[in-house]
């Protein structure tokens, strides 16, 4: 829970603040560019809330930041915030909120499929998500796309009895523990409708996972980036090949896809496919010049 004696000089006046216990994982400002913005290491809040809607917002971001940084003086309650997760992002896809620590704040999905959820990477394992995932369906398989990203695997398989799919090359963080390993650098299809995409770079196991020709999610491999007005890798956060995450990027051209939902960065949506693959070459260039 947010302290207000350790509140950040940088926010501005007003009820609601950050504190110095901040990692800078951008969830909030991610959430809510409007209110909260990022520092040098920090985030803060660089204008209070002005509507009811971006007041919930900014609950939203308050319940998502994984190390509890956010606060307000009036000590609102969370509750409608709290509620608004897993908050759907496409008609079968849900961003779950309550990110985790252990990943640095990585964002996590929910897909809910009649044969059986799937959970893409880890939430924190939080008793009002678990327990509305619960009301969802559950979850039957939860797809990791890297080491980094696996938090709370053990609660939710405990939960749920979910099977996790993570590459062999970064399986060692469950600790040898998965039910299914991807081996090799072809793609395979993990359920119907869901394939796993190996791309080596970010670490040496790193994998997205396609859902119906459409989403892609991409963990650490491919984000939007404001800034720069373009999708991206990441390198100063690439941990195993630089050049492998080139190749990797260069074999997404391969498929078919139109929303970009990625565990840190920007979620980014195209027109149609063809303009998707214009933006991914347009990545794949700019990739090469930072060599």
């Amino acid at each position: 829970m947010a302290k207000l004696e350790e509140r950040l000089p940088e926010n501005v006046p007003g009820d609601l603040y950050v504190d110095r216990t901040c990692i800078d994982c951008a969830t909030c400002s991610e959430m809510l560019p409007s209110v909260y913005a990022q520092g040098d290491g920090f985030s803060f809040v660089a204008r209070q809330p002005e509507t009811p809607a971006e007041r919930h917002r900014a609950m939203m971001a308050l319940v998502a930041c994984p190390t509890g940084s956010i606060g307000t003086v009036s000590r609102a309650s969370g509750a409608a915030a709290v509620a608004s997760f897993p908050e759907p992002v496409t008609d079968d896809v849900f961003f779950c909120g309550f990110t985790s620590e252990r990943s640095f704040g990585a964002w996590s999905y929910l897909i809910r499929r009649p044969e059986g959820n799937v959970l893409v990477d880890s939430p924190r394992a939080a008793a009002p998500l678990m327990k509305r995932i619960a009301a969802l369906g559950g979850v039957a398989t939860m797809v990791l796309t890297h080491r980094d990203d696996v938090a709370d695997h053990a609660a939710f398989r405990k939960a749920f009895g979910a099977e996790r799919v993570i590459h062999r090359d970064d399986g060692a963080a469950l600790g040898g523990d998965a039910e299914r390993l991807i081996d090799g650098r072809e793609p395979v299809e993990i359920l119907p409708g869901l394939v796993a995409i190996p791309t080596p770079g970010h670490t040496k196991g790193h994998v997205v996972y396609l859902f119906r020709n459409e989403v892609l999610f991409t963990g650490d491999h491919l984000a939007y980036s404001p800034r720069r007005g373009h999708l991206v890798g990441f390198r100063d956060a690439c941990w195993w090949s630089w050049e492998e995450q080139i190749g990797s990027m260069e074999r997404l051209l391969a498929f078919d896809f139109m929303l970009v939902l990625p565990g840190h960065g920007d979620r980014f949506h195209a027109g149609s496919p063809a303009v998707m693959r214009r933006e991914v070459e347009r990545c794949v260039a700019w990739m090469k010049t930072r060599n």
